[in-house]
């Protein structure tokens, strides 16, 4: 069993096992305190529930996973706490109304591990991966659209909309037309049919990631809505922590990166200057103060130990006792696919 690591790494990795990432980090950042209450957005494998019930006497922490296959294997983690764990299965957008529901509202703490993990990817049959041929699905949860669907009904504009924006992936048009062009012959039905295609379009670099990388990282952002879960948790957990609760959220993309860094900005007061064409406005009341200046990165040596975890950065920030506030606009812009954009002239 493994927990999440790095999107590009995992694509082209073999099953790795290891312990989650920043994880020292993670705790020292989280700090557990006796009888505290805690809610563990991205249970995967345990490892970040299980270090943290161990932290401290008397935690109690709620586990949640969209992967049903996820709550299923917690199962033994589950007995041997002997009551002070409980998982299940829901969005970490959700875990504002999951902590109502099993009463561990306020909490102390909650923590996101954001992105595919280790042991999906490694399974052929879920679609994640390029290394192994297997369905084109990407579903975490195992129900509603798959990749396949998307790959195979949206219109070229919109594909190559994905491709570029959630996979900053240069050869969008290019590809989303070879798809158009490929799917009026035959469905694009497994993961080999759309790395080979993908290779034939975008030239990989020796040595370097697989062609098909951006292009595999977009529809599993686009499939999951991985960005638009993240701002609903972000918004959850501002709602639902406790003064002096923190959170905790570890990215593996620039864009979720992205996301999160704008949020604690934010929310902790650090609004931009004014100027003449955008005067100043009053700032709102800080929710959050920040834990560390900037994001944490993981050590030289855990990321010689463990490949996976060299694009991760954790960011973190203590709940302050002013109200939550509403929903913003700006990072709910940033979690969607915006309008295509016109075609450059020759």
């Amino acid at each position: 069993m493994t927990d999440h690591g790095d999107r590009s790494g995992g694509a082209i990795g073999g099953p790795v096992r290891h312990v989650p990432v920043l994880l020292a980090e993670v705790l020292a950042a989280l700090a557990p305190q006796a009888g505290g209450r805690y809610l563990d957005g991205t249970f995967g494998a345990g490892g970040y529930s299980r270090a943290i019930l161990d932290a401290a006497p008397d935690v109690t922490l709620l586990g949640l996973d969209r992967d049903p296959t996820a709550i299923a294997g917690g199962a033994d983690l589950v007995a041997e706490m002997a009551g002070r764990l409980t998982l299940s299965q829901a969005n970490f957008g959700e875990l504002a109304e999951e902590a109502e529901r099993f009463k561990m509202a306020p909490l102390d703490g909650v923590v996101l591990d954001i992105g595919v993990s280790s042991m999906q990817i490694d399974q052929a049959e879920r679609g994640f991966s390029f290394r192994f041929d297997g369905p084109l699905d990407m579903r975490m949860s195992s129900s509603g659209q798959s990749a396949a669907d998307l790959v195979n009904e949206a219109e070229e504009g919109l594909l190559a909309n994905i491709f570029y924006h959630y996979g900053e992936e240069r050869r969008s048009r290019a590809v989303a037309r070879a798809v158009v062009e490929a799917r009026r012959k035959a469905p694009i039905a497994t993961t080999k049919q759309l790395a080979d295609l993908v290779a034939g379009i975008v030239w990989g670099e020796p040595g370097g990631a697989h062609p098909a990388t951006r292009v595999f990282q977009a529809l599993r952002i686009a499939v999951n809505d991985e960005l638009g879960e993240l701002v609903r948790a972000l918004h959850a957990a501002e709602a639902v922590l406790k003064p002096g609760g923190r959170l905790v959220v570890v990215t593996f993309h620039s864009l979720e990166d992205r996301i999160v860094k704008q949020f604690f900005a934010e929310r902790s007061g650090r609004v931009p200057a004014g100027s003449r064409h955008a005067p100043a406005v009053a700032a709102a009341q800080p929710t959050f103060r920040l834990v560390a200046k900037g994001a944490v990165a993981p050590s030289e040596a855990e990321m010689r130990a463990n490949p996976r975890a060299r694009s991760a950065k954790l960011r973190a920030a203590e709940r302050n006792e002013a109200p939550a506030r509403r929903a913003d606009a700006g990072l709910v812009a940033l979690s969607t696919v915006p309008d295509p954009q016109p075609r450059r002239r020759p």
